[in-house]
């Protein structure tokens, strides 16, 4: 069965740092475009960046650019979000998904994606 396991999420204070992990379960993510998204209360779900198979082409949403940088390492099977000056409006749960097709270029769009994790809450509060 092939699963993503989100890991990392929590409560962080504005203008703190957080750093999600997805890893893979069940199959290898080194042929696999990774992508987060996110879905805050009342709102649509967003996709927020995604990273190339060979991790040479990356894509960021104009609302965490700057902020929040995409990686991953493919001998771990893993790709990360490190988030910093995290804001209010940055609270949401927060998916990890894969795509076996080199969709990246046009930036991280929900129906391109088969595999998703479980979602991980991430709250940004004082």
């Amino acid at each position: 069965q092939l699963q993503l396991v989100e890991s990392g999420g929590g409560l962080v204070q504005p203008g703190g740092s957080l750093r999600l992990s997805c890893a893979a379960a069940g199959f290898t993510l080194d042929l696999y475009v990774i992508a987060w998204f996110r879905q805050a209360p009342g709102k649509e779900r967003e996709g927020i960046s995604c990273i190339s198979a060979n991790g040479f082409t990356t894509r960021y949403a104009d609302s965490v650019k700057d902020r929040f940088t995409i990686s991953r390492d493919n001998a771990k099977d893993a790709g990360y979000l490190e988030m910093v000056s995290l804001k209010s409006e940055d609270t949401a749960v927060y998916y990890c998904a894969v795509s076996p097709g080199e969709v990246c270029f046009r930036g991280p769009l929900e129906e391109d994606y088969r595999i998703w994790g479980q979602g991980m809450q991430v709250t940004v509060s004082s």
